[in-house]
């Protein structure tokens, strides 16, 4: 406030001056209170001038983000009973090894991770089964229909074969693309409609939503190998967490 400490010295200086050198004593008495109301405003002005410098530092200060608290790390050792239930699956009944997904049909990720489940079962065709249980994501238009479709396709026996044809066409996926997708896996289209839109299909998409979230599940995909969650998601992580499952 370096303005406190020149301004009004300087002001009431050269009043004096004027006071005693030029002003005749009514003269004088009228300077006067022209100081005393300069010096009143000039504390209303450094009174403003503080409480705005005050609100620039609470502006500032509630610009600042809160620091994220770190999330907690996954136990790589803990089993989450995570059941197959009703959900479908792929590979021998009495397989050591266990893959439970639960992903969206319309998630990008979703659909590079299904190559990598091929790659898993193909390698391990009598020791590991697959279970896909449906989590679509809100802000995925599609992915709801999209798991409706797949379970329909499935009362016709044909889960996996629309679950392949979603995944090769996510970013295509609507209501036209499921019924000719159901026309080309070779469905009876109008039971596949009717089975889409009926409750008993809409019940298991959200018994396996409950599922996911009673397993801490918060995105798509994420795997469990036999009840635990894998960190991380390639071949070679897999391949080493089955072989020591198999192995031990």
């Amino acid at each position: 406030m370096r303005m406190k400490s020149l301004w009004a010295p300087a002001v009431v200086a050269v009043l004096a001056v004027y006071v005693g050198a030029c002003a005749n004593a009514q003269d004088a008495s009228e300077i006067k209170t022209k100081i005393n109301e300069i010096q009143a405003g000039q504390k209303d002005i450094l009174a403003k001038l503080e409480a705005l410098k005050t609100g620039q530092k609470q502006i500032q200060v509630a610009g600042k983000a809160p620091a994220r608290a770190a999330k907690p790390a996954e136990d790589p050792n803990k089993v989450y009973d995570v059941k197959v239930g009703n959900s479908y699956v792929k590979g021998p009944e009495d397989a050591k090894v266990t893959i439970i997904e639960f992903s969206d049909f319309q998630c990008p990720f979703c659909s590079q991770a299904a190559a990598l489940v091929k790659q898993v079962t193909d390698a391990y065709p009598k020791d590991v089964k697959v279970v896909y249980k449906n989590y679509p994501l809100p802000f995925h238009k599609e992915a709801m229909p999209a798991a409706k479709a797949a379970i329909a396709a499935g009362k016709q026996g044909k889960f996996w074969d629309m679950h392949d044809k979603l995944f090769a066409n996510y970013r295509n996926l609507g209501e036209e693309f499921f019924a000719k997708a159901a026309e080309d896996i070779g469905l009876d289209v109008a039971k596949f409609k009717a089975d889409m839109a009926s409750p008993e299909v809409q019940a298991l998409v959200s018994a396996e939503m409950k599922e996911a979230q009673a397993a801490g599940v918060r995105g798509t995909p994420t795997f469990f190998i036999n009840g635990k969650k894998p960190q991380g998601r390639s071949f070679e992580l897999y391949k080493g967490i089955i072989d020591g499952i198999l192995n031990g």
